[in-house]
């Protein structure tokens, strides 16, 4: 705890870098774990899935 102390929340520029970088990569892990979640929840209802069948 104190190391983390000393590294991110001595000086607020580097406590607002790290912020920013965790927000940034809690959205990317929640977009892909949502995308994921929706592709497999339905599989065999999207274009991906159904496209051979109206494309030539």
């Amino acid at each position: 705890m104190k190391a983390l102390n000393n590294i991110l929340l001595k000086r607020t520029s580097t406590y607002a870098v790290g912020i920013a970088a965790s927000v940034f990569f809690f959205e990317r892990a929640f977009d892909l774990a949502t995308d994921s979640f929706f592709r497999s929840y339905n599989k065999g209802k999207l274009w991906d899935d159904i496209k051979d069948k109206y494309e030539q």
